[in-house]
């Protein structure tokens, strides 16, 4: 248990109110998962009503009207033809591996079992996914006891390497031999990892060009970029391609109850089910039945209310209102992201793009400042190699109203300002 945190004891819309009645804005989703705020009626009675009538019908022994229709639903939302319902970001990427090689066994290709992932990622805090993830803070504990990937320099923009990205790919995969390649894992919008990158243009055709040339599977990790927070469904949509294999979770069902998935092409599936007949891969909760309803009272009230072109027009301009906010902070970096996932990153030369010391664990310091003025926000450090860097990341509810917009982005600002000014910085 993490010490002294406060104690949350109610939730609504973009607020929360802790045991000593203190309130907080909501300008992280929590870590990017409260799509929809806190205690949404429509979502809340869903849920109610299915625990109502069966909390859970074991995926083995039955199929339900709530995993029927949230696989319609995300068949219509993704274009993939077959998925696999978990309970966690980290189980639905973990279930992409697991469908990758099955898939590469039904086919006869058995020496396909390497991942290529890259760094500044994460996918999860399973032994699999931490294998993929380039987060050295996170992953460090570890080193060892997992199977590692195929690591390749980030697509990054704003600190470009000397490489181009996608060369890099494909150089990783002629050195370990395509035939021995399962699939390349990566994050379309870079999360906690990289602080709301997105890949850079014409970097994400590329890749589907280089991972079909080599029978490589293509394998999106949207967990926290995806399920309309970038704006669009899919976050790979904005780049115009389409994965072989893809996980979703956080926002699939805002939070009220857990859920994930790994979702596969009709392709990837085609070949699973004539060898097969089903996915090798499952869990006791797979198909959870009161989360599939969760995740279906979800979707239909941001269908209804028009909530992801609402969220693809604020992405310019959130961005716009922090740059503005921060304008005359001359340690702010970078402003990036897209749709409801924005990031400012903090250097201390604009020119050289150097990170600040590691010792000042400004990002630390900029949580707890958040929190004090009444803000939940995602600040993560080791953006930049694994232990540099500091990032904050803002990725408020779809639904949060102009003026909660206005509130978290003048808290962000203030709660920056206060620790740079404490640490003596300028």
């Amino acid at each position: 248990m993490i010490p002294n945190l406060p104690n949350v004891t109610r939730a609504k819309g973009s607020y929360l109110w802790d045991a000593t009645g203190k309130r907080y804005i909501d300008g992280s989703g929590g870590p990017a998962v409260y799509c929809l705020g806190h205690a949404h009626p429509e979502v809340n009675e869903a849920v109610f009503a299915q625990m109502r009538d069966i909390a859970h019908g074991y995926r083995y022994n039955f199929t339900t009207d709530a995993l029927e229709s949230l696989t319609a639903v995300l068949r219509a939302r993704t274009g993939m033809a077959e998925m696999v319902f978990v309970s966690s970001g980290s189980e639905a990427v973990e279930s992409c591996l697991k469908i990758a090689l099955q898939y590469h066994t039904a086919r006869g290709e058995v020496t396909r079992r390497r991942f290529i992932s890259r760094e500044r990622s994460w996918h999860g805090n399973t032994l699999g996914a931490l294998g993929l993830s380039g987060f050295a803070e996170r992953t460090a504990a570890y080193e060892g006891a997992f199977i590692p990937s195929i690591k390749i320099p980030p697509a990054n923009a704003y600190r470009p390497g000397e490489v181009d990205p996608a060369d890099a790919l494909e150089a990783a995969i002629l050195q370990a031999g395509a035939e021995n390649v399962a699939g390349f894992v990566f994050e379309p919008v870079v999360g906690a990892a990289g602080g709301c990158v997105p890949a850079p243009e014409g970097y994400a055709a590329r890749v589907r060009e280089i991972c079909t040339r080599y029978g490589v599977l293509m394998i999106a990790d949207e967990v926290m970029c995806g399920a309309g927070r970038c704006g669009t469904w899919r976050a790979l949509e904005h780049d115009g391609v389409s994965p072989d294999l893809m996980s979703v979770a956080k926002g699939l069902a805002g939070g009220y109850v857990p859920l994930g998935a790994a979702l596969c092409s009709a392709e990837v599936w085609e070949v699973i089910a004539a060898r097969d007949g089903a996915f090798g891969t499952g869990h006791t909760f797979t198909g959870h039945t009161a989360a599939c309803a969760a995740a279906l009272a979800v979707q239909r009230v941001i269908d209804r209310d028009g909530l992801l072109p609402r969220v693809a027009a604020n992405g310019d301009r959130l961005k716009a209102w922090l740059g503005q906010a921060l304008a005359d902070v001359e340690w702010v970096g970078d402003i990036r992201g897209r749709g409801h996932f924005i990031c400012a990153e903090l250097v201390a030369d604009r020119v050289t793009k150097e990170p600040f010391d590691t010792a000042r664990k400004l990002h630390l310091k900029i949580r707890a400042r958040a929190m004090e003025n009444g803000l939940i926000c995602y600040p993560v450090g080791g953006n930049v190699d694994g232990k540099r860097g500091d990032i904050v990341i803002l990725a408020p509810p779809y639904n949060a109203t102009d003026a909660e917009l206005v509130e978290i982005i003048e808290i962000t600002a203030l709660s920056i300002r206060q620790v740079l000014d404490s640490e003596r910085i300028g």
